[in-house]
C-alpha cells in the first residue's frame, strides 16, 4: 500500500506546536477504562500481565505501550475505551518491569523483544476462542509490533489479520539521535529517571551481572544507557548492536498482513530516518500515513479529548476494513 501524506489533519493553532500536542494528551487526558488482570507464564519462567477490557466481542486486539508505559497510560485507555465502543475486547500488554512489579528473569523489556508477544499471542488462541487477533503499539510498542509483523511473516497465526503502529521508532538510532536534542531535555530526564530507578532494581536483584550501576546513574542521554545496561542486560554486545538488531525498519518488507503506521513530520523523537517511505512504496501491504502535525504520540486537534479522538477513529477504522 502506499505512502500517504495527510494534509487534513490540521490541529488548532495552539496544538500546532510540536511539544504542546505531545504533551497534551499526557497532561490534560482522564479517560478510563476498567481492566482486569491476568498473569500469564512465559516461556522463558517469567510472567507477563496482560489487562483485559472486555465487552464479549468475537476479536479481540493487543495493545502494546511505548517506553516506560503501561496499560496505565493515557493513550492506552483511550484507545482501549475507543475499541470497545466498536466492539472489540481489548487486552492491554504490559512489558517486563512495567506492571508495578519487577520480572523474575535477568532480561528486561526493549524494543525488539518479539518472542514475548507471541507467547501472548499464544495464549490468547490456547485459552480464548477469539475469531480474529490485531494488534496496536505505541512508540517502542509500536517497534515491537511492526518488527513482530516482519519478523514472523513466515509462521504468523492465522488469527493476526491486522497491526498498527503510532509514532514508531523504526531506526532506533536515528531516534535517539532525536530525542538527545538540547530541545528534548525534559523527555530524556523523565524517561532515564525511572529507567535507572528499574535498573537499580535489576542490579540488586542480580548483584553478579558485572554491570557498574554507579556509571549507570551517571548517565545522561540513552547512548550511554542503551551501551551500560539495557544492551548487556538483554544479551547484546553493546547499544549499536541493540538497535541495529531491534530496528523494525528492516523487517517491513517482509511484512506480508494490512499494516499500518501513523507518524508526524514533527514528531521531536523522530528523524528522517525513522520515516520508512520507501518500504512503504513497494510493500502492498504495508500503509504509512504522515501528518505535517501531531507531535509524539499527541495527534490532538482541538482541546475536546473525549469527542475529538482523529488518531483512535484512525486505527479503528483501519482494524474494522481488516476484520
Amino acid at each position: 500500500m502506499p505512502f500517504i501524506q495527510d494534509t487534513t489533519f490540521k490541529p488548532k493553532l495552539f496544538l500546532q506546536n510540536k511539544h504542546i500536542n505531545t504533551l497534551y494528551r499526557y497532561l490534560f487526558s482522564n479517560t478510563k477504562v476498567n481492566f482486569t488482570r491476568k498473569r500469564i507464564q512465559t516461556t522463558d519462567n517469567d510472567f507477563i500481565d496482560l489487562d483485559f477490557s472486555k465487552v464479549n466481542a468475537k476479536n479481540i486486539v493487543i495493545v502494546i505501550h511505548g517506553l516506560e508505559g503501561s496499560s496505565n497510560s493515557n493513550y492506552i485507555h483511550t484507545i482501549a475505551q475507543t475499541l470497545n465502543n466498536a466492539n472489540f475486547d481489548v487486552v492491554a500488554f504490559n512489558m517486563r518491569n512495567c506492571s508495578g512489579e519487577i520480572n523474575k528473569q535477568c532480561n528486561t523489556y526493549h524494543s525488539g523483544k518479539t518472542e514475548d508477544l507471541f507467547d501472548i499471542i499464544n495464549h490468547l488462541e490456547n485459552n480464548h476462542h477469539y475469531n480474529q487477533i490485531h494488534i496496536i503499539g505505541y512508540s517502542l510498542g509500536g517497534n515491537l509490533t511492526l518488527k513482530f509483523m516482519g519478523e514472523f511473516s513466515n509462521k504468523m497465526p492465522q488469527t493476526i489479520k491486522s497491526a498498527v503502529g503510532i509514532s514508531v521508532p523504526c531506526d532506533l538510532e536515528g531516534s535517539v539521535e532525536s530525542i538527545s536534542l538540547s530541545e528534548n531535555k525534559i523527555y530524556m530526564n523523565g524517561f532515564l529517571k525511572t529507567l535507572k530507578e528499574k535498573a537499580t532494581q535489576k542490579l540488586k536483584q542480580f548483584p553478579n551481572t558485572n554491570i557498574d550501576l554507579e556509571k549507570i546513574n551517571d548517565v545522561n542521554n540513552f547512548y550511554d544507557f542503551d551501551d551500560l545496561f539495557t544492551a548487556p542486560i538483554n544479551g547484546f554486545k553493546n547499544a549499536k548492536e541493540y538497535w541495529s538488531t531491534s530496528s523494525c525498519k528492516q523487517y517491513i518488507p517482509k511484512i506480508n498482513i494490512p499494516t499500518l503506521l501513523i507518524s508526524s513530520k514533527d514528531d521531536p523523537f523522530l528523524n528522517e530516518n525513522c520515516h520508512p517511505i520507501k518500504e512503504a512504496q513497494q510493500n502492498s501491504h504495508f500503509t504509512f500515513l504522515q501528518t505535517n502535525y501531531g507531535g509524539h504520540l499527541g495527534f490532538i486537534y482541538g482541546f475536546r479529548l473525549k469527542k475529538q479522538r482523529w488518531l483512535e477513529n484512525k486505527i479503528t477504522n483501519f482494524i474494522k476494513e481488516n476484520s
